[in-house]
């Protein structure tokens, strides 16, 4: 077991943008007097991102960072390593949204799963993607029996025998009708791609909010024009969302179509989106500037909150 000494250990710890000044207060408070941490540096995740995306690319001043995780989306501009908030964007879709709307459609149309969100979370991750014409995937997925190449059969977790569900090979699937094992099965068509389509659509729900492509487009034009082009050409895609197949083509294919055509659009899918914020912290820890960053506790001690507000780019 790994002991972690708090009085002789640095924190690097994340919070979302724009948090309310009681909230950080009391998140100095917690770090500082009750764990009794050496030294704390708070900051967002996108600025992590967009440390490391900048130690790989070098040559590069400014980055956009798209962070997509469960909550909510963050359009996050970044240029010489701070963060330019007349550019930053929420969207209030997340994965959790996703996730509550496929449990809704699966209640409404085969079985009642409201109760089940950690098992129709992974029905999520397993079966959806990211349609690249939405309307063409919408006429294959009402065709009856093989030439439906959208349909997948998920076999439901019973917990006993199967610990986790799973998607049927195609060369099991039975197009006819029941079947005679015990498993319990949804069969998804066309919720392989209208859950993921709200990302694009919120205002296909409801949600009268802006897509990704086009809040990504809308925060650029906020910046100085002579900055644009690097933006549209060093788009990150981070956050759980990013791991969805086809996310990236789409949000390069969008921006594209939004883009001024003299502009060059590049997107960049990090290997593992989830943690790249993370990588970012390690490398930002391992800098030689990193004390510079950081507020100690006898700074805090001596100065209080006042110092941190001072220190940190939140």
């Amino acid at each position: 077991l790994y002991i972690v000494d708090f009085a002789d250990t640095s924190i690097v710890i994340t919070e979302p943008y724009f948090t309310f000044s009681s909230i950080q207060e009391s998140m100095n408070e917690i770090l500082f007097e009750e764990y009794q941490f050496q030294s704390v540096l708070r900051i967002n995740a996108g600025s992590l991102s967009a440390h490391r995306y900048f130690h790989e690319n070098n040559a590069e001043l400014c980055c956009i960072v798209v962070d997509s995780g469960f909550s909510s989306t963050h359009i996050v501009p970044h240029c010489r390593g701070r963060k330019m908030k007349e550019g930053i964007c929420r969207i209030n879709v997340g994965g959790k949204l996703l996730t509550n709307h496929l449990k809704e459609i699966i209640s409404y149309r085969q079985l009642h799963v409201m109760d089940e969100t950690y098992v129709i979370n992974q029905v999520k991750e397993d079966v959806c993607y990211v349609s690249q014409d939405f309307y063409k995937d919408m006429e294959t997925a009402q065709l009856k029996g093989e030439d439906n190449t959208v349909m997948r059969e998920y076999v439901l977790p019973d917990f006993s025998s199967i610990k986790k569900g799973f998607c049927k090979p195609r060369e099991e699937m039975n197009f006819t009708g029941k079947y005679k094992t015990g498993e319990q099965i949804l069969r998804l068509t066309n919720e392989r791609f209208a859950v993921p389509e709200m990302l694009f659509h919120p205002s296909d729900i409801g949600i009268q909010e802006m897509g990704i492509p086009e809040a990504l487009v809308n925060s650029i034009n906020n910046m100085p024009e002579e900055m644009q082009p690097h933006f549209y050409k060093n788009i990150v895609l981070t956050g759980g969302n990013a791991l969805f197949p086809g996310y990236r083509d789409r949000v390069y294919k969008e921006v594209r179509a939004l883009a001024p055509v003299e502009y060059q659009v590049s997107v960049a899918l990090p290997q593992n989106p989830v943690c790249y914020p993370w990588e970012g912290g390690k490398l930002l820890a391992e800098n030689p500037d990193f004390e510079e960053m950081v507020v100690t506790r006898e700074d805090y001690e001596e100065n209080g909150h006042y110092v941190c507000e001072e220190k940190f780019d939140i």
